[in-house]
């Protein structure tokens, strides 16, 4: 890892910028109070900008601006009804009830609503006792909305003066990240590649990137300003977006047998030299990224060309000297990789002058991408509610738990002299979360993180006594709270206990011990009151839910292998619908690994068939990987000569497939008669193959390469290998599903 660049990844991206955004909010009229003397009586302004922001989540303009409002009107609704009813207990505890299940079951509608949700939530245990507003509910309440107001304002002035802003820092994060898929990729290269650890980073790899697409795709094709008013600078934007995600589908489909690569060329050095041209093409890439967060040029690190000459070389003194009939096949696999590398070059070359954003690169941009079909959808209707009111839905349940684990919570504030009662109630709604792996992390971490906190305020507050100094680290501190709030919740949680910490001392220093030793306490407490939930309550195991994934990822790979191999049985490819199916594919894929490795983190008693469920998480992933391969074959020559052999290869995969999915559906066919059949022989190819081999043998490779049939049959072989890897894969698919279906009967 090069740490250098991962500090300038994180200087320029929009987690820093949110979290700078959130402090320099909260403090400027924080200090403005304390000038004037009153900050204690309007702490509730800067507590509204703080909660009104963290539902300020990466988004088009409109749905930002749209959630942001509804925030505002709903915290004050629930921070009026919960103050002016709080003395009640009976009727506390039917809040509790319907806050608790209405504001976790709102996930349904999506990760911004669900945002809302828990800000609304959080409010509610802000004013579940009296220690925020006392008798001046709606003063403190009108106080809240004012700050969430400033949020607004402050969102709104920088929306103007910074429009692609949050564009260019997602865009350049996805770049970095394309850039660590690429660098994993080059370790199957080297000597002796761990396969299980690469593939383990692989999936992880691309669960990240799939939700980056997710967010800059909802972003790109929703801002009017880039689909149709479009500017030379939007313009170029789209390009590298549209220009990573057919990036990424190239790194996905250079999948190689790596294992007869290394049989093959183990004792050459071509594959270590390919290797670290991959590993310098990984780093070119993320450079790329780099400038596109911070708005300036990139160039590049090495001389790309004389890097590429170098590998193209060595493959051709090799071939020349140690190609025979017997080991062609090979040096066909070879001839590929570099092809790739020629065209990931080339890619990434064109890349780095977009970083200028040169007009002459937008000259004649059409957008011919029907955006609607890649926008991720979310319907807001009532039904969808109404439908997720049943303990199968897993939306419910949770919300189920939520709502347990606060009244626990509350019981024990009232019962026990446990500090302060709302802090128990926060620790468990921040906590808990639908995946039990999730739970059990940002229970440890919040222990981890609160009991660090603590005993670094502590050792600050006694080591430091210049009030100038400690303002600054309260500062430093926020900053860190909300810019790792979403990527690293140790470092945000020790973060957030600090600058508290470091808050109430110059509120109320006098009280800061009882302060430091409740903070712990609570934070204690209420991550047991979570774990216990989050076991105990309705739980959902992810082994319940793999099923349906892996139907997911069966049929999205199902249709995108049929759009790709229709070409080659003679048929016509629409572009629009091969990106949409393939964008389908790679988030089926993303969301199957996404739960197995959360399963990982279950409970042992949970994590039932984890070797059959990992073998098909990487033959999932290996036959995505083919197929992408297959289509950039599909969307290039003709290969109409071979349509026949071809669609009789494309019959019996579209059986398999098939196959796979009844195994999973429990229905009764004929699965295992179609394990035992063979996929059919491309005569043709077979006819080509003899032919090329007797010319290398009788004339030499020299005289053999002016034969106008090595072209062709360096693709065609290449095809129907891929066509015999795809149907092998889908094959292990089935019986992997046979052996889970037989485990659990």
């Amino acid at each position: 890892m090069n740490y250098l660049d991962e500090f300038k990844k994180f200087i320029s991206s929009h987690y820093l910028s949110t979290g700078v955004r959130l402090t320099l909010g909260t403090v400027i009229p924080s200090l403005i109070f304390q000038h004037y003397g009153i900050l204690s009586e309007m702490i509730a302004f800067p507590l509204g900008t703080l909660l009104i922001g963290g539902t300020d989540n990466p988004g088009p303009y409109q749905r930002r601006r749209n959630s942001l409002l509804i925030a505002i009107a709903t915290c004050f609704v629930v921070a009026c009804i919960t103050g002016y009813l709080r003395h009640i207990h009976f009727v506390i505890f039917i809040e509790i009830i319907v806050f608790g299940m209405l504001f976790s079951l709102v996930g349904v509608y999506g990760n911004r609503v669900n945002s809302i949700g828990l800000i609304s939530l959080l409010v509610f245990v802000f004013n579940i006792d009296d220690h925020l507003s006392g008798d001046m509910v709606l003063r403190t309440a009108a106080i809240f909305a004012a700050g969430g107001i400033w949020y607004f304002a402050l969102f709104m002035v920088l929306e103007k003066l910074l429009p692609y802003k949050l564009i260019q820092q997602l865009l350049g994060e996805n770049f970095a990240e394309l850039g660590k898929l690429l660098s994993i990729k080059a370790g199957y290269y080297f000597a002796n590649p761990d396969y299980d650890e690469l593939f383990n980073r692989m999936i992880h790899q691309q669960v990240i990137l799939r939700e980056n697409h997710e967010n800059l795709r909802e972003i790109l094709f929703k801002t009017r300003e880039i689909v149709s008013e479009s500017t030379n600078k939007s313009r170029i934007l789209m390009l590298m977006f549209l220009d990573s995600i057919d990036l990424f589908e190239r790194i996905l489909n250079s999948q190689q047998n790596y294992t007869n690569l290394h049989r093959a060329f183990d004792h050459t050095k071509v594959l270590r030299l390919f290797g670290t041209y991959i590993t310098w093409l990984a780093a070119e890439i993320q450079q790329i990224g780099l400038a596109v967060q911070s708005g300036f040029p990139s160039s590049p690190k090495h001389d790309l060309d004389e890097a590429f000459n170098k590998c193209q070389q060595a493959f051709e003194r090799m071939r020349e000297y140690t190609m025979t009939h017997d080991n062609m096949e090979d040096f066909i696999m070879l001839r590929q990789i570099l092809n790739s590398l020629q065209d990931v070059t080339e890619r990434v070359k064109k890349l780095h002058r977009a970083t200028s954003y040169d007009a002459d690169l937008s000259k004649g941009y059409v957008l011919t991408v029907e955006t609607e079909n890649f926008i991720p959808k979310q319907e807001y209707h009532p039904r969808i509610l109404l439908d997720n009111l049943s303990l199968k839905s897993s939306h419910f349940r949770h919300a189920v738990r939520v709502t347990v684990g606060l009244l626990v919570g509350y019981i024990a504030s009232l019962f026990f002299e446990l500090g302060h009662g709302y802090w128990i109630l926060l620790t468990i709604a921040v906590i808990l979360k639908p995946a039990f792996s999730i739970t059990k992390q940002r229970n440890l971490y919040r222990i981890g993180g609160t009991i660090l906190g603590v005993t670094t305020g502590f050792l600050f507050l006694y080591l430091i006594h210049d009030n100038t100094a400690l303002f600054i680290l309260m500062m430093l501190a926020m900053i860190l709270a909300y810019s790792f709030l979403k990527i690293n919740y140790f470092i945000a949680s020790t973060s957030i206990t600090l600058y508290v910490i470091l808050s109430f001392n110059f509120l109320n220093p006098q009280h800061i011990t009882a302060v430091l030793q409740e903070r712990v306490t609570d934070t204690i407490i209420g991550s047991i009151i979570a774990y216990l939930i989050s076991s105990y309550v309705l739980p959902v195991w992810e082994h319940s839910q793999i099923n349906q994934y892996i139907k997911d990822a069966l049929n999205a790979n199902r249709k995108y292998f049929d759009i790709v191999a229709g070409k080659f049985a003679g048929k016509d490819l629409d572009i629009n619908q091969l990106k949409l199916l393939r964008k389908d594919a790679i988030i089926a894929m993303a969301n199957l690994s996404d739960n197995f490795q959360k399963m990982l983190s279950e409970p042992k008693r949970q994590q039932l068939n984890m070797e059959e469920y990992h073998q098909f998480v990487a033959t999932s992933h290996m036959l995505t990987s083919y197929i992408a391969s297959l289509s950039t074959y599909a969307q290039g020559l003709e290969y109409s000569d071979f349509s026949v052999e071809f669609e009789m290869m494309i019959r019996q995969i579209d059986r398999q497939l098939l196959a796979a999915t009844d195994v999973i559906e429990g229905k009764t066919g004929n699965s295992f008669e179609i394990t035992r059949e063979s996929l059919p022989q491309n005569h043709r190819l077979i006819e080509l193959l003899t032919k090329r081999k007797k010319e290398i043998k009788e004339l030499g490779i020299e005289k053999a390469d002016q034969s106008p049939a090595r072209k062709m049959l360096s693709d065609v072989k290449t095809i129907n290998g891929l066509f015999e890897l795809i149907s092998t894969i889908t094959i292990d698919e089935i019986k992997i599903l046979q052996k889970i279906k037989a485990a659990k009967t």
